[in-house]
């Protein structure tokens, strides 16, 4: 029965419940006399008065009854009588007997009384049975039905026998939708992982020279860049038995609940191999062991213990391939990451500027784009966008696309798809004229230094239309993907950064700063500091003065270790003001310099709220020489 029908069953049982006992309830109820079906009784143009014995044994002594019907063996009568008080009216009354006596039939007898026994009214022996086991048979179906449809219901009484079993989904030939094809900006990964599916389909090809099959593969990598994706690739194109899961589907709240999932997990693998077993964020049942203070969670561990011994233990699972996914490798477990468990560790990055192309290629096949739009564009301005974040760009821009009423996407519907991804909604224009004016300074600030500074990434776009949290903003694009950053890049990205506050400084004065620049000195403060105690570019020399910065687990550090001296704290708070004093006084200096092109920048983008970055070098050209910004092209395949 489906849902459906049962949920009509289990509103139309209980009314008629109801129905049948207010049926037995009014049948128990009413005057049997009534339900005898004598015309005389029920017809409506002579009224029954009902009346007491001694009544009706007064009017038998006093002669007024002329006739009487007698129902239900002797229990009640219907009297006929002629009173010659009331001009031989005819009246008709009811009475209640004591049961048919002798001595009423004698006496009816004696007084010539015409009278009539009516038997009782029977039912059919098989209709009798029938109704008094239909209240029964509709209980016990209800019951039945709820009982079901409670064991159908997570966490129902069914389900108590049903914790220790596996929540894979399970599938003998997975129709994902997905193949290799379909993944594009992970090369490298794809290449093992296309691997791992030639050992499923023609293993003998690698046992012939003595290579064995490994047995699980851990894909790592930060959120979006496709691991998931690249498991629904595998079981597209292996065609074997495929088991996905989430590592927090073996956790409960009962203890051995998740070392029983896993059990059973294998088990069925084995019923199915050769086949490949997909668990996505395994750091939630493989952190590490050891929890130190109070216990830890018995039940992780112990399910965790369960999944090493299945996956490396006396017995051997030949055929059965695992394939985890998680992005905090810091906190697996040192047993669940060693050779004969996870033999392959695939690092799934994001994509450089070719790996983003492939990537538009592969999500902007149903998507219409202007003639004049090329991905190359695109994805040159998209650098550190993961394909999540790519699938999600082209999406927010074609949803610009039909809110605009256009028929193919454009190059602006990109910048505001990239713009609102990056910093959020578009806000209302400020209409205050001094607090537009000294945005449009302190945006213009950025954008001048980052323009004059030669090693600074160059300058995309300056607005002051607040988006997000920011009441005005300048994008910065680099030419391509920085791998290394060079000590110059970074003394220049802390002036990009102080060039707004430096700008408010010269042209309001120093007691009209505003917290305007509070973001920009937090990433100040980050970058002086890491230059000093991560990347030995101060007085200090080549030195790391910083510990481990994972974060503190509980069994591994009760506390958080400070690696050096108060004296080297000291020194190292004293480089990091050195580092930024020198470079916000060179800010000063170039903002001095070119007041002039500031002020004229100012004016246009008051007028215009948005300025690119072509037409913010031209204007800037005419005022100022513009280094060359020595950049590495990429060539794009």
């Amino acid at each position: 029965m489906n849902s459906r029908w049962r949920g009509i069953a289990l509103w139309v049982l209980p009314i008629a419940l109801v129905v049948l006992l207010s049926w037995q309830i009014i049948g128990n109820t009413t005057n049997p006399a009534e339900n005898s079906g004598n015309p005389s009784i029920t017809s409506r143009s002579t009224p029954v008065t009902p009346i007491s014995y001694g009544r009706f044994l007064d009017y038998l002594d006093s002669g007024k009854v002329s006739s009487i019907d007698i129902y239900e063996g002797g229990q009640n009568a219907i009297v006929e009588t002629i009173d010659p008080d009331l001009d031989n009216k005819v009246q008709k009354l009811r009475v209640d007997l004591p049961g048919l006596t002798p001595e009423l039939i004698d006496k009816l007898k004696s007084n010539a009384i015409n009278f009539d026994i009516h038997p009782a009214r029977t039912t059919s022996p098989a209709l009798g049975i029938f109704g008094s086991l239909l209240f029964p048979i509709i209980l016990i179906g209800g019951l039945i039905l709820l009982a079901r449809r409670s064991n159908s219901m997570p966490g129902g009484p069914g389900q108590a026998m049903q914790f220790g079993k596996t929540k894979a989904r399970f599938a003998m030939e997975a129709d994902t939708g997905v193949k290799f094809e379909d993944v594009a900006g992970v090369d490298e990964a794809k290449e093992d992982l296309e691997e791992v599916v030639t050992f499923l389909k023609t293993p003998e090809k690698f046992t012939s020279v003595g290579a064995q099959i490994p047995r699980g593969v851990l894909l790592v990598g930060p959120p979006g860049t496709g691991k998931t994706l690249l498991a629904k690739a595998i079981a597209g194109e292996a065609g074997v038995p495929f088991f996905s899961l989430s590592g927090s589907e073996f956790v409960e709240m009962f203890v051995g609940v998740g070392a029983s999932r896993v059990r059973d997990l294998f088990k069925r693998a084995k019923e199915n191999s050769p086949c490949l077993v997909f668990i996505d964020e395994i750091d939630a049942v493989g952190r590490q062991r050891g929890a130190g203070i109070g216990g830890g969670n018995d039940e992780r561990e112990q399910t965790l213990n369960q999944l090493l011994t299945e996956m490396d233990g006396f017995e051997t699972n030949i055929g059965i391939i695992i394939i985890a996914a998680t992005n905090r490798p810091d906190v697996l477990d040192s047993a669940l990451m060693r050779p004969g468990r996870f033999d392959r560790q695939v690092t799934v990055d994001a994509p450089d500027i070719n790996g983003r192309l492939s990537i538009l290629k592969v999500h902007s096949r149903n998507k219409k784009l202007a003639k004049q739009l090329t991905l190359e564009s695109i994805a040159r301005r998209t650098p550190g966008f993961t394909g999540a974040d790519l699938a999600n760009l082209l999406n927010e821009a074609a949803i610009l696309t039909a809110r605009r009423r256009k028929e193919s996407i454009g190059l602006s519907e990109i910048d505001d798809a990239v713009d609102r991804i990056i910093a959020g909604m578009e806000g209302q224009t400020l209409i205050d004229g001094k607090s537009k004016r000294l945005i449009a300074y302190h945006e213009i600030g950025h954008a001048l230094i980052g323009t004059l500074v030669k090693d600074h990434d160059p300058v995309q776009k300056v607005t002051v239309i607040p988006r997000g949290q920011a009441k005005g903003l300048t994008w910065f694009s680099p030419d391509d993907d920085q791998m290394l950053v060079s000590r110059a890049q970074l003394k220049a990205r802390i002036m990009g950064a102080l060039g707004g506050r430096a700008a408010e400084d010269i042209i309001f004065g120093r007691s009209e700063v505003t917290t305007g620049a509070g973001g920009d000195i937090q990433q100040v403060g980050s970058m002086a500091r890491q230059m000093v105690t991560r990347f030995g570019m101060s007085n200090l020399g080549p030195v790391s003065l910083e510990g481990d910065s994972q974060e503190v687990f509980i069994g591994r550090d009760l506390m958080t270790r400070n690696d050096v001296s108060d004296s080297i704290n000291q020194q190292i708070d004293e480089q990091v003001r050195i580092i930024v004093k020198q470079c916000y006084k060179e800010t000063l200096h170039i903002i001095k310099e070119n007041r002039e092109a500031m002020d004229k920048l100012v004016e246009v983008i008051i007028e215009k709220e948005t300025i690119d970055g072509d037409e913010f070098v031209e204007i800037l050209s005419t005022f100022a020489d513009i280094p060359i910004k020595d950049r590495f092209t990429p060539v794009l395949n």
